[in-house]
């Protein structure tokens, strides 16, 4: 399974210090292919141990690769290993855990609460098919809830998320984000499907997935899934805030996020699919932490703000 850091911009100075170098760089293309010991390294480069020393530990330091003393023919030796293969740079700040104004809710995609589907579906864990292919019955086996891929042709998944807002609080706004694209035979990047989303059955807004993507494998799909199969997908948000409900920013409708009867309640619903009547019945994949591109679940963010005395 891919392996991935996730840095901030600034961060992101010292991985650009540590690769600021050729020989570095050329040094880390070598630790990315197998493990190897300093003196290996000093010998591959021509360098003497201590410069090899050195600039093994820039990248150490940069969290790059990682060492680790094992027995050797004479004592011990500092043996060299990839600590990343994916570096994710996240341009906006990583939310803190202690900020008051927002929370975060990540949901695993096979912990739907309730579903409607029709065939072509199935779910796949990171080590295997659940269930059986194109056989609604197997949305209902307790092994779902470890699904990492789950996709179908026609209906819906639903969530229910916990509210976490302060009683003292007032919500003003409430975000989703997620990893999806349309469902075709194998794979097929012209294959449009109208995908909505909706909270506690008002319909939030719908986006056009451009089609199914694969042949090229998703940074995070494991090994055992065929690459002809569906890969990875786009990671779209839906939001709706006190001015009205939006995809990616752009807006789709003049809901507001005080009415989607969230305050008060103990939870909420989340639904995922296609509509009967939507113009591109193309199907969904929805991608878990351990599959496709993005290293997350369902992510939902409550936005609030104390309420006037």
């Amino acid at each position: 399974m891919s392996r991935v850091l996730s840095i901030t911009v600034d961060e992101l100075l010292e991985i650009a210090k540590a690769l600021s170098s050729e020989i570095r760089i050329d040094i880390f293309k070598e630790i990315q292919k197998r493990k190897v010991n300093v003196n290996e390294i000093a010998e591959m480069f021509n360098l003497p141990p201590s410069t090899a020393t050195v600039n093994i530990k820039k990248l150490e330091d940069a969290k790059l690769i990682r060492t680790e003393l094992v027995p050797g023919l004479r004592g011990a030796q500092k043996l060299c290993s990839a600590h990343y293969d994916r570096l994710v740079i996240h341009l906006g700040a990583i939310p803190e855990a202690g900020d008051t104004n927002y929370c975060h809710i990540s949901m695993p995609i096979g912990h739907y609460v309730d579903c409607g589907i029709r065939p072509t579906c199935g779910l796949a864990s990171e080590t295997g098919i659940i269930g059986f292919f194109d056989d609604p019955r197997s949305f209902y086996e307790p092994d779902k809830v470890n699904a990492q891929l789950l996709w179908f042709r026609q209906g819906y998944v639903e969530y229910m998320f916990p509210n976490r807002l302060p009683y003292d609080c007032g919500l003003t706004g409430i975000e989703l984000s997620m990893e999806l694209c349309s469902e075709a035979p194998l794979n097929n990047p012209n294959w449009p499907s109208d995908i909505t989303v909706w909270i506690n059955g008002m319909e939030i807004g719908t986006w056009m997935s451009p089609g199914d993507f694969g042949g090229e494998r998703g940074h995070l799909t494991p090994a055992w899934w065929e690459t002809q199969d569906s890969q990875f997908g786009m990671l779209k948000k839906w939001k709706v805030t006190e001015e009205g409900s939006f995809i990616d920013g752009t807006s789709v409708s003049n809901l507001k996020v005080n009415e989607l009867g969230i305050e008060g309640s103990h939870s909420f619903k989340v639904r995922v699919g296609i509509k009967p009547n939507a113009a591109n019945q193309g199907g969904i994949n929805l991608f878990g932490h351990k599959f496709g591109n993005y290293d997350q679940d369902i992510l939902l963010r409550m936005d609030y703000k104390p309420r006037s005395s």
